[in-house]
């Protein structure tokens, strides 16, 4: 389903596509750049590597059929499309999902995923930005010829080269294209329905997020500290606080105050 462009080097790929929506651009648009140099990330955060070391590509959809309510699901599909692709051309390589937009591998970040949402005058759109590192090597790691690298990976990321596999950035784009394509079409034809098209039970036991205790950091500055319990129907995180008052059956602190919280309710989420 996907036309793609390929471009060497932009500033961010999913203003790109963003703005091919506005012109009227048809779903599937996919633009790839070699060198993305102000990619962005959740709230605007900066990302940036070097030339022909990461994929970086941005997918337009259009899922019309599905209500506004479930578009939030879409970077948690491209999330397991992503963590699967992994898994089909990377040997070796275990990658997972941490909430709400981030793939990892054994805790350091292999991939972060953006959606955006575009108004158009064929009406709204959607445009999925992945990033995901390649051939990066931390500092000081030799290269193929046994010399050292200057480092290009920063502190807590890793990528397909650093953790063991020398897959190329075309195969790994083949992989997640063909993935995204059979999870979005399942997810859509069933109106966003993550229940109906097992997605939610998919993304659950992708998740590296779900028994931890974590911290979400809120936009008031207020810190939620708990259990990572679920992830809900709406995609968000339910965490049960931490109280004196728990207990240890999973039903959560007295009265049942499990909170749930979506992507765009936290600024970080951590370790607790």
């Amino acid at each position: 389903m996907w036309s793609i462009q390929r471009v060497a080097a932009t500033g961010s790929t999913n203003a790109d596509v963003a703005d091919a929506a506005r012109a009227g651009a048809a779903e599937g648009l996919t633009i790839v750049a070699d060198h993305q140099q102000a990619g962005r990330g959740r709230l605007d955060r900066s990302w940036h590597t070097p030339a022909g070391t990461a994929l970086t590509v941005s997918f337009l959809l259009r899922p019309a059929e599905v209500p506004a309510a479930r578009w939030p699901w879409l970077p948690l599909v491209t999330g397991v499309a992503v963590v699967d692709a992994v898994a089909t051309v990377a040997d070796g390589v275990s990658a997972g999902l941490k909430w709400p937009n981030d793939v990892v591998v054994n805790g350091d970040k292999l991939a972060g995923i953006l959606l955006e949402r575009v108004v158009t005058a064929q009406g709204p759109a959607a445009v999925i930005g992945v990033g995901l590192n390649v051939a990066q090597m931390p500092r000081g790691e030799p290269d193929g010829d046994g010399r050292a690298t200057a480092g290009d990976l920063m502190d807590g990321a890793v990528s397909l080269r650093s953790a063991g596999s020398d897959v190329d950035r075309d195969t790994v784009l083949g992989a997640i294209a063909a993935q995204l394509s059979e999870r979005y079409h399942h997810w859509r034809s069933a109106k966003g329905d993550p229940v109906a098209t097992g997605l939610l039970e998919d993304y659950r036991r992708r998740s590296v997020t779900l028994g931890q205790w974590v911290r979400a950091i809120l936009p008031d500055g207020h810190d939620l500290v708990g259990t990572a319990q679920d992830i809900d129907d709406a995609g968000r995180l339910v965490i049960v606080p931490d109280s004196p008052m728990s207990d240890n059956d999973g039903a959560g602190p007295a009265g049942d105050a499990r909170t749930a919280v979506g992507a765009g309710d936290i600024v970080h989420l951590r370790p607790a």
